[in-house]
């Protein structure tokens, strides 16, 4: 990369979650009432940047918020599969109780070895990690600035993690609320996160 520029990285909208909670992944779930109250102010709150692009998970509840975002901005936001949130398999839809009860033992591996364990036909942090990792490379080197990025919380973090150099044991340490804003800044090249988790 040799231009400069930002990226506005956002967590989606508020969804419904059960008590107690589910692991989401990738279960293909919309904004709840205040998922799009919260889409509706981020979008009133960023209302003056020209964004060149707008780029989301094509799961819904990124589609959903990205499209609030856009407004009556003339862009389309372009949904990419590499951001959707990651993959987690046979875990997803269940509680941690049931997780414990189906697949013995496999909770607590996952504790132990978060950035490499994968559960049943599901991904790793690692894994993720490849597959976002050149997408949001390709994003900066592809397109004018500034850009909007709408995502999830595993991929947020793993992206921020990543810059950052942070190890992906200590992934969860990264907040990530519902529609928080990241900004991160592309300077000759180098990579710099300039706020995470703000709020509005």
């Amino acid at each position: 990369m040799t231009r400069s520029g930002t990226i506005y990285l956002l967590r989606h909208g508020r969804i419904n979650q059960s008590v107690p909670r589910r692991f989401v992944g990738q279960l293909d779930l919309p904004l709840d009432e205040e998922g799009l109250r919260q889409a509706r102010a981020m979008h009133h709150f960023l209302r003056d940047i020209d964004f060149a692009g707008i780029f989301t998970s094509p799961l819904q509840r990124s589609r959903q918020t990205a499209q609030i975002l856009a407004g009556s901005r003339e862009i389309v936001p372009t949904p990419l599969a590499e951001l959707a949130e990651i993959n987690l398999g046979a875990w997803e839809g269940l509680t941690v109780d049931e997780v414990r009860r189906r697949f013995p033992g496999q909770y607590e591996k996952r504790g132990e070895d978060l950035a490499h364990y994968r559960p049943e036909g599901g991904e790793s942090f690692h894994d993720l990690a490849r597959r976002i990792l050149p997408v949001f490379v390709r994003l900066a080197e592809e397109n004018r600035w500034p850009l909007l990025v709408v995502a999830h919380a595993g991929v947020n973090r793993v992206l921020l993690a990543s810059l950052q150099q942070l190890p992906f044991k200590d992934l969860l340490q990264i907040p990530q609320d519902y529609c928080c804003l990241n900004i991160i800044r592309v300077r000759d090249g180098i990579w710099h996160v300039d706020a995470i988790n703000q709020r509005i």
